[in-house]
C-alpha cells in the first residue's frame, strides 16, 4: 500500500490547514493510520492516530485542542485538520497505515508510510 500526502503549505500564525492522504491502490478501510511529523533538525514524532472504524482517537500533547483526526472509509481517505497554527507546528508531515485495527502512537507500529507533506507556518 502507497499512501499520498497532501494539502501542505505555507500558512500564517493562528490559521488553518487541513491534510488529506490517499491509498495509491489498496483501500486501507480495515487499517488503523496515523500523521506523524518531522520538524526541521528533530525526530519524527507523533501527531495523531485513528483506528480503522474512528472509534478511537489519539493526538500528541501539543496540538490536543487544535487539530483533529478523521477518516472517511467509503472515500478512502484520512484527514487532518489543523488550526491555530504555530511555529512549532512547521513539519514535514507524513500519514501512515498498519495493518490492525488498533491506533498506535508508535512509528514502529506502522507498516506502510507516505512521501511527506511540508507545512510552514509563518509568523
Amino acid at each position: 500500500v502507497q499512501l499520498q500526502a497532501s494539502g501542505g503549505g505555507r500558512v500564517q500564525a493562528g490559521g488553518s490547514l487541513r491534510l488529506s492522504c490517499r491509498p495509491s491502490r489498496r483501500t486501507f478501510a480495515n487499517y488503523a493510520v496515523g500523521w506523524f511529523r518531522q520538524p526541521p533538525g528533530k525526530e519524527r514524532e507523533f501527531v495523531a492516530a485513528i483506528s480503522s472504524s474512528s472509534d478511537t482517537t489519539y493526538y500528541a500533547d501539543p496540538v490536543k485542542g487544535r487539530f483533529t483526526i478523521s477518516r472517511d472509509n467509503s472515500r478512502s481517505t484520512l484527514y487532518i485538520q489543523m488550526s491555530s497554527l504555530n511555529s512549532e507546528d512547521t513539519a514535514v508531515y507524513y500519514c501512515a497505515a498498519r495493518r490492525y485495527a488498533t491506533a498506535s502512537s508508535s512509528a514502529d507500529d506502522y507498516d506502510f508510510w507516505g512521501q511527506g507533506t511540508q507545512v510552514t507556518v509563518s509568523s
